[in-house]
């Protein structure tokens, strides 16, 4: 019993307890501990410096070497279907939240916000494209990269028997990436030791203050978001297998979704856990790069908190029809559309304040909350690719 748990967990929970360790490490020495940042952006810069080829051999391998264009389709036509839907039900679940447990706080602001002009325009071409084939090669522009890495797939495939050996190529570099990612792992205890304990020993005594009942809220709807919706979409892929596959083999992405505060540096960690939850790799090896850019379930709930928090704050009924569905709306948004616009958060929080008319010292507080919220929202964001990934696979299988 013991050996198959370990089998199962061992791993995540020597991770875990690293982040408790470095934790402890941070109450007990504060800011002493930030001599240990050093260690723990290692790892980071490590996992962030992988995910370039990783999301460009995953997608592009995949494309390459599928059977049928029209499975592909498939895929993305359920993709986007799943991430529009599973974002709308994490934003009403959380809008359910603040509506029962009103999020209040009494601020004094210390510091003044410099609105920055932002042409949306620009803000769209920025998200789909670059100017320089050298610009793909950073984090900071995954949607141009993802789309590159479509259509050279796409490319690969219809040159068929020309270009046979770039379509093995691609494959065999994605499995030499997943090789890397086994290897950095091992460092992993190390690194988010360090990294947890630099971190609480900087920030800690900050998290405790008027921003503590929404941080609070927050976490609980998160916990009962993961454990109610994300059953139900194991549940609904896969039935009573699919809710103990999930369960089974979850706790790496969690663990390293808090750890790192990233989707991006959690993409390798969400890859191995559908691998071994044996999910047809031509779907997870499209949904989860595109799903790490454009799918964020946590930002969603994170907005309406947001919203909410504002209206509290301000001293406004946050209870008109109106209000709602714009809230809703700009939930979403943020969710599936602005994550992958370079600076999406701060528009999404101009939106926000522009819409429902808050002065401009409102942009410090929401920009606070966002930052509270990050490790949990990080995690729905990140483990929300899973289930996802499992309700495409179900649906497609289920139309072929």
């Amino acid at each position: 019993m013991f050996k198959r748990v370990f089998k199962n967990y061992g791993f995540p929970l020597i991770l875990l307890i690293s982040i408790i360790i470095g934790s402890l490490i941070g109450v007990i020495f504060k800011d002493k501990a930030t001599v240990l940042e050093p260690f723990g952006k290692v790892f980071i810069n490590m996992l962030f410096v992988i995910v370039i080829p990783l999301v460009f051999s995953t997608i592009a391998g995949s494309i390459a070497n599928m059977g049928s264009l029209k499975r592909l389709g498939k895929i993305f036509k359920y993709m986007l279907l799943i991430f529009i839907i599973t974002s709308f039900m994490a934003s009403v679940f959380m809008l359910l939240g603040v509506l029962i447990f009103k999020p209040s706080a009494s601020i004094v602001e210390s510091y003044e916000y410099t609105k920055e002009s932002i042409n949306i325009g620009e803000q769209i071409v920025s998200m789909l494209t670059v100017n320089d084939f050298s610009n793909l090669l950073s984090k900071s522009n995954m949607l141009p990269l993802i789309i590159f890495s479509i259509l050279f797939g796409f490319s690969v495939r219809l040159c068929q028997k020309e270009a046979k050996g770039i379509a093995r190529g691609l494959v065999s570099l994605s499995h030499v990436m997943l090789k890397m990612i086994n290897l950095i792992m091992y460092y992993a205890p190390i690194g988010l030791c360090a990294y947890f304990a630099s971190l609480v020993g900087t920030y800690g005594p900050e998290l405790i203050g008027s921003y503590a009942k929404s941080f609070i809220l927050y976490l609980i709807m998160a916990l009962l978001y993961y454990i109610i919706f994300y059953s139900l979409y194991a549940y609904m892929s896969y039935k009573k297998k699919g809710i103990k596959v999930f369960y089974r083999h979850i706790l790496l992405s969690t663990i390293t979704s808090l750890g790192t505060c990233s989707s991006l540096a959690s993409l390798p960690a969400n890859i191995s856990t559908c691998e071994e939850m044996q999910l047809p790799k031509d779907v997870s090896e499209v949904v989860l790069p595109i799903g790490a850019t454009i799918h964020m379930e946590g930002s969603s709930m994170a907005s309406i908190l947001k919203i909410a928090f504002l209206f509290s704050i301000f001293g406004r009924s946050f209870s008109g029809v109106s209000d709602l569905l714009i809230a809703l709306v700009v939930a979403v948004l943020s969710g599936v559309v602005m994550s992958g616009i370079p600076g999406g958060g701060l528009i999404g929080e101009m939106l926000i304040v522009s819409l429902y008319s808050f002065p401009t010292r409102a942009f410090p507080m929401i920009a606070t909350i966002g930052w509270l919220v990050d490790a949990p929202a990080t995690c729905l964001n990140v483990v929300g690719d899973i289930p996802s990934t499992m309700l495409v696979s179900k649906m497609v299988d289920d139309e072929t």
